[in-house]
């Protein structure tokens, strides 16, 4: 058996419900799984507030992905096991919430000025019970309503850094994440960072940090070595998932294309001291 430590559900820009992710996990025989939607717990709280948290058939790790404030790379923490009901983190995320509908609004006005006939309706149709609208939202709209023919594509043309519908959006400085992710109780561990860009700063910010994800789909096995390293080297917890979304323009299209070992997972796990276990 294996494990999952880094998913998505609808609650943030993925496919699946919640209760739809566990029972994919469980089917394919995933052992441990960690929910860790973009700047919300929604999709975990939905599962504890059900009954559904936690299984005993499977562990689940209740986590939060966070983008934080780089002027020149895309860093993205993870906490994990964190304390979904925790004050300091509901109104960080709310911020982050508030912040990405502003956005959202922005470039639906400047899509709309350039002659894309979308509205609001239809993002949010796609969007589902997601509150964290995003790009990915945006973008799939759009290929909906035929503007693109991929998400990829209105990536491309409008929507990335430099596009002419790009936005910035407000992000929370690196230690403000830290700190609140430890407030809620919480592991923090820096996202796939190879797509940083800069093992400069990975290295940085492993000393402020708790763990590493050392496994990730795009990570080739010289970089596995790497971040193994560097993981020992600060004596951060490993970690390592595939960052399943179930949507096309992402490395890993099928749950369970991309896991971690028994071993692995179980000593994540263990070191956490899981609050819904």
């Amino acid at each position: 058996m294996a494990g999952d430590l880094h998913t998505h559900t609808t609650f943030s820009d993925g496919s699946l419900q919640p209760e739809e992710l566990v029972s994919a996990a469980k089917k394919i025989g995933l052992n441990y799984l960690g929910i860790t939607d973009h700047d919300t717990v929604d999709g975990v709280r939905r599962l504890y507030e059900n009954g559904l948290l936690p299984d005993r058939n499977i562990t689940i790790i209740p986590g939060v992905e966070l983008s934080v404030n780089n002027p020149a790379h895309d860093v993205h923490l993870v906490g994990y096991n964190v304390d979904i009901y925790n004050a300091a983190l509901i109104e960080m995320l709310e911020k982050i919430q508030e912040a990405r509908w502003e956005r959202f609004s922005q470039i639906v006005k400047i899509l709309q000025s350039k002659k894309y006939d979308i509205r609001e309706g239809d993002i949010l149709k796609i969007a589902d019970t997601s509150r964290s609208i995003g790009r990915a939202h945006i973008a799939r709209a759009l290929v909906k309503i035929g503007a693109f023919k991929t998400v990829r594509e209105a990536f491309d043309k409008m929507l990335a850094k430099d596009r002419p519908a790009y936005v910035p959006r407000y992000l929370p400085e690196v230690d403000e994440v830290i700190d609140v992710i430890h407030q809620a109780g919480g592991k923090v561990t820096l996202a796939h960072p190879k797509l940083i860009g800069n093992d400069e700063l990975v290295e940085e910010l492993c000393g402020k940090i708790d763990g590493l994800e050392v496994y990730y789909p795009c990570h080739k096995p010289e970089d596995v070595q790497h971040y193994y390293f560097l993981a020992k080297k600060y004596n951060l917890l490993i970690s390592g998932g595939s960052d399943f979304h179930g949507t096309a323009s992402r490395f890993v299209k099928t749950l369970g294309e991309f896991t971690i070992s028994e071993e692995l997972a179980k000593k994540f796990s263990s070191s956490l001291k899981l609050k819904f276990d």
